[in-house]
């Protein structure tokens, strides 16, 4: 008690606007840093810019209280007064001894301090942490003025020699669970695949483990959860099973494997490994639903007319049994007619069956498609760019993943499943986690305008119902894009407006895919809505929709739909920023090398390009542009030379030169070609 925490760095609350402002008004909110000195804080009157030097003692994640304050006539800038609650408890940091103290440099660069262990622990000796180690620390004292925070160890995880540090890095950045609890492993452990029992127990599963049920998964995949089969019916149309590993058979509601999964609620893909939401007993083994073994699902058989409508669809517990695992190039290259029945993986009795289910899953895709546009879906362009590792996780290349047939003909089954499962659900009013996308708003659509106006992709009375968030006209504009300059400036704009798609305990509908109703059912391997899905599909089946089980759901269902949506957003952030990592680490052994790239961002204080071949994007900074002052429209999203009026905007190609890559940041650095 008493003793004086170690200084560290300068201490001086600095230059702030709260220092010479009155300040305007008070807010509490969340603050984001994005880098050192760098923060925003989102409150519920908006989200603002922090002021230099006004981040204070708060760190990234907490929930704070501000003062706005101006500058002359700018935007209200946000100053930390105090922290109401803390974000971080622990983290992963390089330790280094210190004098008689522990120094422990956080791997997440936004924490922007040092923390300090004390003489007396004596952690790093009873744990055998030695200088470089990478250790998980847990802080007991939090930074203040004038001192520094005070941590102690709880874990070595490595040498930094034997670790990612960069992928590392962005795990403990977000805070990833990297490790199951003993329960959820013993749990894991001791289950059985015992598929003729379940059969015989329960008189509701349909064995169907004689259709001719296949996969398509990616080529490195690993866990498979969705089957499908396909046959023509006799009146010309169509009957689709979707068959999805029952994960609910092994997981039970409050037992120690649905808890884990509901503090991840999804796993995370990063650039090098996954971090499943369930133990690899189940994600790989008994709920992979891999060629030639029996294994439980959850089925749904849709009937569809000739028109590829849905006539009917009835939802199943099952026992199926995989015939085939094809990847996605295999299928594509079928349908091209680029391969035979005959180069498919397996016998050819079974190979001339999956070759027609592929083609009439090929055929209901394409009229599936006409369906929902008709009735205002709206399908964006994208791309999906993967670094490649070698054995010692360096980068090598990228692969670039677009949609094609075979991603389409399963993307429209699940599509289906989805939907069927989400009308019966809606349809009994229980309660689920039902995928709802909000139509966008208002504002954020006429920011479009002034863009689509200068690209001439608006015709007389489109902007009136593009502002009404008509589907149809978002449609029309993508159409009359498509093969123009700006189509992938339209493509942006557009998705870029679009609200986010998240989870509610009721149904609201899907204004993206046309849908009146909407779930997530197809993985619940990886997501824990489908858990909640299944588990409530599997009640209105047995006619126990108000029983204990489902009442206990009801009970914590929106916390839970909260959760899910906020967890999925740390996911995606984590994996983008592993791959923006490792893009860094490929593009840091390429400085001088020129390349072709379109401008997908546009911001004061530069350019954000987007490089054709590997999808890498990287900061061409408005200081490289030139000798001149450079303007920066907001309206028209484009930076403007005030002498020459040379402008930069949305969806302009431009040729640059790779000038510095940071694979700690994740940044890579562009000047225009030839101006280096």
């Amino acid at each position: 008690m008493g003793r004086k925490r170690p200084h560290h760095g300068n201490r001086r609350r600095g230059n702030t606007a709260g220092a010479r402002n009155k300040p305007r008004q008070l807010a509490q909110g969340t603050i984001h840093i994005t880098r050192p000195g760098t923060a925003s804080v989102e409150t519920a009157e908006g989200t603002f810019m922090v002021a230099r030097g006004g981040i204070h003692e708060a760190m990234n994640g907490d929930e704070v209280q501000v003062s706005l304050v101006r500058r002359g006539g700018t935007e209200p800038m946000a100053v930390v007064r105090n922290v109401v609650t803390r974000a971080t408890l622990t983290f992963l940091g390089a330790y280094e001894p210190a004098g008689p103290l522990g120094a422990i440099t956080p791997l997440d660069g936004r924490l922007g301090r040092d923390f300090f262990v004390l003489p007396e622990d004596h952690c790093a000796e009873r744990l055998g942490v030695g200088s470089g180690d990478i250790v998980e620390a847990r802080i007991l004292e939090y930074p203040a003025r004038g001192s520094a925070g005070v941590v102690t160890i709880d874990r070595r995880v490595g040498a930094a020699a034997d670790l990612d540090l960069l992928v590392e890095t962005v795990i403990a950045s977000h805070g990833l669970a990297t490790e199951f609890g003993p329960a959820a492993l013993q749990q894991a452990d001791e289950l059985v695949l015992d598929v003729e029992g379940t059969l015989a127990r329960e008189r509701g599963r349909r064995d169907l483990r004689e259709l001719m049920t296949f996969t398509i998964d990616p080529t490195d995949a690993r866990d498979f959860d969705d089957a499908v089969c396909a046959r023509r019916l006799a009146d010309g149309g169509f009957e689709v099973g979707v068959h999805i590993a029952d994960v609910t058979s092994y997981v039970p509601w409050d037992s120690p494997m649905d808890l884990e999964a509901r503090q991840r609620t999804c796993s995370t893909y990063l650039v090098d490994r996954v971090l499943p939401m369930l133990p690899e007993r189940l994600c790989n083994d008994l709920c992979s639903l891999r060629p030639n073994e029996d294994r439980l699902a959850m089925t749904v058989m849709l009937t569809l007319d000739s028109a590829g409508n849905v006539r009917a669809a009835k939802a199943m517990p099952s026992a199926i049994r995989s015939h085939a695992r094809l990847d996605y190039a295999t299928a594509d290259a079928l349908l091209e007619g680029k391969i035979s029945e005959s180069d498919l993986p397996c016998e050819p009795e079974v190979a001339i069956q999956v070759a027609e289910a592929v083609r009439l899953l090929d055929e209901v895709a394409g009229l599936r498609r006409d369906i929902r546009r008709k009735r205002g879906s709206v399908d964006f362009e994208t791309r999906e760019a993967r670094v490649m590792l070698d054995e010692h996780n360096k980068p090598v290349g990228v692969s670039v993943r677009e949609q094609t047939r075979a991603t389409s003909l399963i993307e429209e089954a699940m599509l289906m499943a989805n939907e069927a499962v989400a009308e019966v659900l809606a349809g009994v009013e229980a309660p689920a986690a039902y995928r709802v996308h909000e139509r966008p708003q208002h504002e954020h659509l006429a920011a479009t305008l002034p863009v689509l106006h200068e690209l001439q992709l608006l015709e007389p009375g489109d902007a009136e119902r593009l502002l009404s968030a008509d589907p149809y006209v978002v449609q029309d504009v993508l159409k009359r894009s498509k093969g123009t300059p700006g189509e992938y400036l339209a493509n942006a704009l557009l998705l870029r407006a679009q609200a986010r798609a998240i989870y509610l305990p009721h149904n609201q509908g899907h204004y993206a895919l046309g849908a009146s109703a909407y779930c997530h059912f197809t993985s619940p391997i990886r997501r824990y809505p489908d858990v909640i899905v299944h588990r409530a599909l599997k009640a209105y089946l047995a006619g126990t929709l108000g029983g204990k089980q489902q009442r206990a759901v009801a009970s914590v269902l929106p916390q839970l739909c909260r959760t899910c949506s906020e967890q999925e957003r740390v996911a995606d952030a984590a994996s983008r920023d592993s791959q923006k990592a490792k893009m860094a680490e490929l593009y840091a052994g390429k400085i001088g090398e020129r390349y072709s790239g379109i401008i997908v961002g546009v911001e004061r204080f530069g350019l954000f390009v987007m490089l054709d071949d590997t999808c890498a994007e990287g900061l061409l900074p408005t200081r490289d542009l030139g000798t001149e002052w450079f303007t920066f429209d907001d309206t028209r999203m484009c930076l403007v030379g005030e002498e020459s009026g040379r402008t930069f905007r949305l969806g302009q190609r431009v040729a640059v030169e790779v000038a510095e890559a940071n694979p700690a940041r994740g940044q890579i650095d562009f000047v225009l070609a030839g101006k280096r």
